[in-house]
């Protein structure tokens, strides 16, 4: 029998740990000091920038950013936003934007940039979720007629590859299914892509503010800010992709460090003109504690081996015990919640067939003993976290809990 993610957690609740032991950890010597040369190339380049548009973690909304940017770049208009929303669990978004705005941030967009290779398979996959009547029928469909008549290569199947995205869209565009009833969902309409709403969002940001001496411009200039690997440099892409339909213009990777100068002006739009500046990340040169490093940590702004994989292993095993999201133990097969880091890693090890010979001396002589590969295990466990494979996770839900719930 096949237990709960409740009836887990009532069997390892008294066991979780209530605070995790930071002991003697330098946070400073995790994040590089170079970063304040980055700073100052931004600031050097403010005179040509019309609004500033910050990139940061949706799975860390409330803590981490550089208040540095506010300081030195706070002329500007400032939007921030919140990317990788598919990997954070927004089900206080409320409460989110009312601390931000507090802070005096009023204009927040919560986004997902997805990659290229992405885009059908979510397309496909989208439409199966929110559209289930809607899909065309297995023979003598309008949208198969459609597809055969219309598109030069009328060998292609519907169901396969780009034949299948536009017969989906002809059915998406042909009658939106929460106008009726007996469509799928009632009354539920299909998530946003909430990034299709810089663009408008950005232009009346720099339309109500004094442009100064660039009142006469005819050209937009943004300039794409964060702490390293949030997505500036994906975000980019995909306003490219969406308004001009080409392709990459900044490297992007799924590690900090990609982006590291200053770039020249990459165009995303036509109407109205625009230009984006990409970045390279910058890291608050004090950061307030070290449960806020760890939390950056975990996002991927350092790199691990500078904090250590086992360490933050250890720290996100403890964060989704201490919050109830178990979705590693049934991800990995695991009999029950578990606070050992040192445990959970073996088993993980164990199944993923992770491990190493090692050199035991005894007294007849060298013995090969095969043992777990701890550090291993403990990346696949970090990998599994930030590809969402263990569910969405708000990093910053203590926070969040000594906020005042928000008035209907």
């Amino acid at each position: 029998m096949q237990l709960t993610p409740r009836a887990l957690c009532a069997a390892g609740r008294a066991a979780f740990r209530e605070s995790f032991p930071v002991g003697g950890r330098d946070v400073a010597r995790w994040f590089p000091g170079h970063m304040a040369k980055g700073l100052r190339k931004m600031q050097s380049s403010l005179k040509l920038v019309d609004c500033i548009l910050e990139v940061h973690d949706a799975r860390i909304p409330l803590s981490g950013r550089n208040p540095l940017f506010q300081e030195t770049l706070g002329l500007k208009p400032h939007l921030l936003v919140l990317n990788k929303m598919d990997l954070a669990d927004l089900k206080e978004q409320q409460k989110i934007m009312q601390h931000l705005e507090r802070e005096g941030l009023k204009n927040v967009i919560f986004t997902n940039c997805v990659k290229d290779e992405n885009i059908k398979q979510l397309l496909c996959v989208a439409v199966r979720k929110w559209w289930p009547s809607e899909l065309p029928p297995s023979g003598g469909s309008p949208a198969r007629s459609w597809w055969r008549e219309g598109h030069p290569r009328r060998s292609c199947s519907p169901n396969r590859g780009c034949a299948w995205s536009r017969a989906v869209w002809f059915w998406m565009l042909r009658r939106p299914p929460w106008t009726r009833r007996g469509a799928g969902l009632t009354g539920q309409r299909p998530p946003a892509v909430d990034w299709l709403q810089i663009i408008p969002k950005v232009t009346e940001l720099v339309g109500s503010s004094c442009r100064y001496h660039r009142g006469e411009s005819v050209e937009y200039c943004i300039m794409v800010i964060g702490v390293p690997n949030v997505g500036k440099s994906s975000l980019i892409n995909a306003l490219r992709r969406q308004h001009l339909r080409k392709g990459k213009a900044t490297k992007v990777g799924g590690e900090p460090g990609i982006t590291r100068a200053v770039m020249s002006r990459v165009q995303v739009c036509e109407r109205p003109l625009m230009f984006l500046l990409d970045t390279p990340g910058v890291l608050a040169p004090r950061i307030q504690n070290v449960e806020t490093g760890l939390k950056l940590a975990l996002c991927g702004t350092v790199l691990d081996h500078l904090v250590g994989e086992e360490t933050l292993a250890d720290y996100l095993l403890y964060t989704l015990n201490r919050h109830q999201l178990l979705g590693y133990v049934q991800h990995y097969g695991l009999g029950q919640a578990c606070d050992d880091i040192t445990s959970v890693l073996k088993q993980v090890a164990v199944r993923l067939r992770k491990t190493q010979k090692v050199k035991v001396l005894t007294g007849t002589g060298d013995v090969n003993v095969v043992q777990p590969n701890y550090p291993a295990a403990a990346r696949d466990f970090l990998r599994a976290f930030r590809s969402g494979a263990l569910g969405p996770v708000m990093l910053d839900r203590d926070i969040l809990q000594g906020v005042p719930s928000v008035e209907p």
